[in-house]
Order: C-alpha cells, then sequence, then structure tokens
C-alpha cells in the first residue's frame, strides 16, 4: 500500500468543533464484514451487536494539560510550550515543543504564570523545534506537579478549534481516563457514558483496560510514500496481568473481543505472543500497522473518522478492508458525519 491510497475528498467543513451533546448521543456507522453491510445508527446502540461475555477493551489513559503559555527572558517575547514527557522526576525535566522554536536557544529561561510562578531553563536543543527544559522549582515533586498543571491548558488539537473552552477539560477526557499520561486522547473511547457502561453491566458485555499513553506522534505526517519506510514515533504502554488474563478467557471462550480505538489495537498487537495470547507487559511501542496486516487478537473495532493520509486511516483500512473502508468514508461524508476528534463513531464488525 502506498500513501497516496489513502486520500479522499476532505473538506475542513466535516471536522466536528464541539462533541456531542450527549457522550453516547453521536452517530454510529455499522459495517459488517461478513455480511457486505452498512448500517447508521446511534452509538449507544452499540450493545445490540454484542450477548453476555463479550469483551470491550479500553484504554484508560488520562491526558493531562499539556499546553502552556509564557514568556522568554529579557525580550518577554510570547512563547507557547507544550509538554511531550516527563524525563526525570527528581531533576525536574522535560521533552517539550517550543513555538516560536527559531529563536529559543540553550540558556534560555522562561517564565510561566503570574509573578512567574514557574522558571524553566532550555538545557538541550534536540530537534528543530524539541527541546529539553528543567523546571526550577524547590517545593516537593507534588507541589510541582500542581503549580505546572494549574498553569496547563487542556491540549486539544488546533486543527479542531483554536479556542479551547471550560467544557473541554472534561470532554477530552474519556470518562474512565484514569492513568495519566496522554498528550491526546483515545477519542473513540469518549462515545462511552455511564449510563452506557451501567447498561453494558446489566446485559453481562465485560470490559477490561490497557493504558497506552497518546503522544503527538500518532498525528506526525507521513511524508513517505513507501509506508514500510515510515518510523511511527514511541507511546509507552501497560498491560496488566488482569488484563491480559481477561483478553485470554475470552479468546478461549470464544467471545467477541472490541477494541476501542486504534491506541487499543495497536498495544494488543504488541503484547501479543506467537501463538495468540497476551502477554501482560509494559514498554514503549513504534508498531505501524497498514494492510496487508493480520490482526491476533480483536474481533471487532470501534473508531472515529479519521483525517486523509492518517496513519490511524491506516490500520482502519488494514482491519476492515481498503476497498470497504474509503467506500465507507464517501458515505459518511454523503451522509453528513462529522469527522475527527469530536466526531462520530464507526464500529467494525
Amino acid at each position: 500500500m502506498k500513501l497516496s491510497q489513502y486520500g479522499y475528498d476532505f473538506d475542513p467543513e466535516m471536522l466536528a468543533k464541539y462533541p456531542a451533546t450527549n457522550r453516547d448521543e453521536s452517530r454510529l456507522m455499522v459495517i459488517d464484514r461478513a455480511k457486505g453491510t452498512v448500517e447508521h445508527r446511534i452509538f449507544k446502540d452499540i450493545l445490540d451487536y454484542f450477548d453476555e461475555k463479550d469483551l470491550f477493551v479500553f484504554n484508560d489513559t488520562k491526558v493531562f494539560p499539556a499546553r502552556l503559555y509564557g514568556n522568554k527572558e529579557k525580550t518577554g517575547a510570547e512563547i507557547e510550550i507544550f509538554l511531550l514527557r516527563e524525563l526525570n522526576r527528581e531533576l525536574r525535566l522535560w521533552d517539550v515543543l517550543v513555538d516560536p522554536a527559531r529563536k529559543i536557544r540553550i540558556g534560555n529561561k522562561l517564565y510561566f504564570g503570574d509573578d512567574d510562578a514557574l522558571v524553566a531553563e532550555v538545557i538541550d536543543n534536540t530537534t528543530s523545534r524539541g527541546r529539553t527544559l528543567r523546571f526550577l522549582f524547590d517545593g516537593s515533586y507534588d507541589e510541582f506537579k500542581a503549580a505546572l498543571f494549574a498553569l496547563g491548558e487542556t491540549p486539544l488539537p488546533k486543527w479542531v478549534r483554536e479556542k479551547v473552552e471550560p467544557e473541554d477539560t472534561e470532554r477530552y477526557q474519556t470518562i474512565f481516563a484514569e492513568k495519566e499520561g496522554a498528550v491526546a486522547a483515545p477519542t473513540a473511547g469518549m462515545h462511552f457514558s455511564k449510563h452506557l457502561l451501567k447498561r453494558m453491566e446489566i446485559k453481562g458485555v465485560e470490559s477490561t483496560a490497557i493504558t497506552l499513553h497518546v503522544g503527538l506522534g500518532n498525528f506526525r505526517t507521513v511524508d513517505v510514500e513507501d509506508l514500510s519506510k515510515h518510523k511511527m514515533d514511541s507511546e509507552q504502554f501497560f498491560v496488566t496481568d488482569q488484563a491480559a488474563e481477561a483478553v485470554n478467557t475470552a479468546k478461549h471462550n470464544g467471545r467477541k473481543i472490541v477494541s476501542i480505538g486504534t491506541t487499543v489495537m495497536r498495544t494488543l498487537e504488541t503484547a501479543v505472543s506467537t501463538g495468540g495470547t497476551i502477554k501482560p507487559s509494559e514498554g514503549w511501542t513504534n508498531k505501524f500497522i497498514f494492510a496487508p496486516y493480520d490482526f491476533s487478537v480483536a474481533d471487532a473495532m470501534v473508531t472515529n473518522f479519521h483525517l486523509p493520509y492518517s496513519t490511524q486511516l491506516m490500520m482502519v483500512a488494514a482491519f476492515g478492508g481498503y476497498d470497504t473502508i474509503m467506500q465507507a468514508y464517501k458515505t459518511a461524508k454523503a451522509e453528513g458525519y462529522r469527522f475527527g476528534t469530536y466526531g462520530d463513531a464507526m464500529l467494525i464488525l
């Protein structure tokens, strides 16, 4: 498969700028690969397609307020910092993106908040835009983290909306978000409401969670036509003993395993053994899934409608079938489905 095969007729107006009023009332396109059918439903109807003991696998990562605004020393020039990951807890070292990057040098001090509540020093230039910052803070780690996050803003992608609004703090997060570390939300999971989870419980549809801390690399542009030459950025993942046991038991008993999003799918395919079972594990994955690919774990998948040429679209096309998915995207556009982070959902059976 080539990069050029993943383009489609895209209009920015297709992107949802705001979430659905209720999480579980976005639209749901249901694609049945075996029957060759397409249905148009509401997301809360998803349980109609599953039975007792089927297993939904969620990503319980939690987005932290990764975007900060500050000023450069001496000139007072405004800067935007995007926290990517913590490098060293004791030394307060963080890997960040800086915008504008061209005038930020090693040794520069950056000031954040009223009365310069936080100060950071640039200690390394790792890439053209990336930097390593050391935050200069005398208090405890908990006090530092509280100060850092108090100054941070929900990192809603700017192609969704330039201005972050108060509701984004809650809505750009799944209701089962627990393990802090993501700079982008696992969007397929955002369609689940407390009411829907309760209905799952009553019906006997089971769930478990893995953790994959979604990074900005998830959205990095693919710039090579030959997809085998594209390298994904690494993202940290965790598969607990309990999650591995839940997946393996469901598999053994012939129950459906449902991957809630591309991040879950990538984690499951990273943690699977050659024998087809999931191993409890943790580490970093840069697994890039595109057609042709033989999936080992999930029988079904929930996902949003992704941007052209994105790695998420490539994975979805590998799972659902290239022709089927590209036709589904044409149908979605014609039917007025909302695309992107806050958009509608697709269930692939």
